[in-house]
């Protein structure tokens, strides 16, 4: 089946170099080197674009409102969703990173260890608490009625409210770090995902504060958060020669299910469900499908499952990531554009 172009937006710079966040039925993107646009996810028509600054260091949605932190100024902005109208700014101490939101509060801070953490409120941006020194922390997490924030071989849950820390986890490798960008995954509220070292990836409980080591993984593994499609966890691998690849693996144990190997191009961030598997891109713009993953418990053969590349389309001259855009619809950052697909 043939993939369908829905529309595409011209960013004006690479798109490398925009953040995006989807989400309610929109899609919010940075573009033109200093504006936050919002788009509708179906036809990729405007509905509102406002000043912002250069690119941001995070950008998140929640609920009806945008929360956006640029790079040039340290000033963490509110907007609406709806109508882009600005409705508070809270000035941040320099370098300030990372964004999180849960039960009305908005953590920022943490980011590569230059600023305490510190917490505002969602409705009007007044300042709750801050942290009395510098934290180095990966992108914290919403999770288990908490934020989870990480570091090296240690985990930590803090009280939103209070700032005070919950629970505490001892990991038995360092965190694949992100730098900006997402290391947990959260399963269930009972358990959360990290990859660890080079191989690894851990399990984080809620109930007795364990640490599970899923099986080890054949092939070394890049940085960033597992990625959750057609129920399974998606590992992206670091290969050598210029190919890469991602693997599929089994949630409760790490057990490999679907591997998706491609020796003359790296493969881009994403891994996007389809109604038959997954998609996943390459650098050089080629979109590959994916058949569905095996059954649970279908033997994987002394060298692992099987290598698919499945069916392969062009979306574009150059890729730098996949992102999905609703049921059976896909959004991939392009050279210098978004563009949705129709799979």
């Amino acid at each position: 089946m043939v993939v369908v172009e829905l529309w595409e937006r011209v960013l004006h710079q690479r798109g490398a170099h925009s953040r995006l966040c989807v989400a309610g039925g929109r899609v919010l993107v940075h573009e033109r080197h200093s504006r936050l646009v919002c788009l509708d996810a179906a036809d990729g028509s405007p509905g509102w674009d406002v000043p912002l600054g250069t690119w941001p260091r995070a950008l998140v949605v929640a609920g009806d409102r945008v929360l956006a932190l640029p790079q040039d100024r340290p000033v963490l902005s509110c907007f609406a969703l709806a109508s882009g109208a600005l409705l508070w700014q809270a000035e941040l101490a320099r370098c300030s990173g990372h964004l999180t939101v849960l039960d009305g509060v908005v953590l920022t801070g943490g980011w590569r260890g230059y600023t305490a953490p510190a917490a505002f409120a969602l409705a009007d941006g007044r300042p709750l608490w801050r942290a009395p020194a510098p934290v180095r922390t990966e992108l914290p997490a919403a999770w288990a009625g908490g934020l989870l924030l990480g570091d090296g071989t240690r985990a930590w849950l803090l009280d939103p409210r209070t700032g005070r820390e919950t629970a505490s986890w001892l990991l038995p490798l360092p965190l694949a770090g992100a730098d900006s960008g997402t290391v947990f995954t959260v399963l269930d509220e009972d358990r959360c995902a990290a990859v660890c070292g080079s191989r690894s990836v851990v399990v984080l409980s809620r109930t007795g504060r364990a640490v599970e080591v899923l099986r080890p993984q054949r092939n070394a593994l890049l940085g960033g958060a597992p990625l959750r499609a057609d129920g399974l966890l998606w590992l992206r691998e670091r290969r050598c020669g210029g190919g890469g690849g991602w693997v599929g693996v089994d949630p409760l144990d790490g057990t490999p299910r679907q591997r998706v190997a491609v020796r003359e191009r790296p493969v881009t961030a994403g891994v996007v469900g389809t109604p038959t598997g997954v998609a996943v891109a390459l650098e050089d713009g080629a979109l590959l499908r994916v058949p569905g993953q095996e059954l649970p418990g279908a033997p994987a053969g002394p060298a692992g499952p099987a290598r698919r590349t499945g069916h392969r389309e062009r979306i574009g001259h150059r890729v730098a990531a996949v992102h999905p855009l609703g049921p059976g619809r896909l959004l991939a950052v392009t050279r210098n554009s978004l563009r949705a697909w129709q799979l």
